[in-house]
């Protein structure tokens, strides 16, 4: 079952050239509860593959994870703090996996979104091709700065200023509120409230996303160098305003904004049962 604002419902199955276009506007949105990352990868290679093939409509996953590490291609082991010992107690897993980036933290209480779009021209079932879509630098990093500007809009209906900071990867906001400096002491940089690391496939559908720090227990940060960026903070909804927001509400607030930007009609399908915590 699925819920479609503005329209009817479309089948999966029989698609036809009407059908395929109607699905270059839409998003469908899962929301998966807590999730195994190794299982969520799985899903989005699935899917991406599923939607390169005009298979299903873009998706947007919207998750949270156990704790867990994960290294992208530009990852540095040394960045990872605590020992072998010290992730077992603490019941962290590590992955290296193909996304942009280096070493960031997902848990519970973190919202992770995992869009799969077709970004390339041309790689739709519309109109196949034998040449492999090449997506180029400048659109990768507009897509990049259009998953900013997401959050930064979603952020915007809690009333939290967030910003880009040039370049840099991620949303950004003020810790005066929340962590005030002391008279006389510079004033603190920004802090980082949501990571982004993205990787787009040989055909052109991107995979991996955004993870925004909605209300997660800050004490895992201490076990990496997020994002290799020794002199910046990291912060969350939680540290800067009460009372924190619900998951769902801040999931709300992304669809909305995800919809307003990409310009995608976004389509709530039916709600998966979150795992027990």
């Amino acid at each position: 079952m699925e819920r479609k604002t503005g329209g009817g419902k479309y089948a999966m199955c029989g698609l036809d050239l009407g059908i395929l276009q109607d699905m270059e506007k839409t998003c469908q949105v899962l929301r998966l509860g807590l999730m195994d990352y190794r299982q969520a990868w799985e899903m989005q290679n699935r899917m991406a593959e599923q939607i390169a093939n005009g298979e299903r409509p873009q998706t947007l996953l919207l998750l949270e994870h156990p704790h867990t590490y994960t290294f992208g291609r530009r990852g540095q082991r040394e960045n990872l703090l605590w020992s072998e010992e010290e992730l077992a107690r603490r019941g962290i897993s590590v992955h290296w996996v193909d996304r942009g980036g280096d070493v960031t933290y997902h848990g519970p209480g973190q919202l992770v979104g995992y869009p799969l779009l077709r970004l390339a021209q041309g790689n739709i079932a519309l109109a196949p091709t034998n040449l492999s879509p090449r997506l180029s630098q400048a659109d990768y990093v507009g897509y990049i700065r259009k998953l900013e500007k997401t959050l930064i809009l979603a952020l915007a209906k809690f009333g939290v200023p967030a910003v880009h900071l040039p370049g840099l990867t991620g949303v950004w906001v003020s810790v005066e509120k929340s962590h005030p400096a002391e008279p006389g002491s510079e004033p603190k940089p920004p802090a980082k409230i949501a990571a982004i690391g993205v990787k787009v496939d040989a055909k052109g559908v991107s995979r991996h996303g955004f993870a925004l720090n909605v209300n997660p227990d800050m004490h895992y940060w201490e076990g990496i160098i997020g994002c290799g960026l020794k002199d910046y903070m990291v912060t969350s909804l939680a540290e800067w305003m009460q009372p924190v927001p619900s998951m769902e509400q801040v999931m709300d607030a992304v669809v909305s904004a995800f919809g307003w930007v990409f310009g995608m009609e976004m389509v709530e399908a039916e709600r998966f049962s979150s795992s027990p915590r």
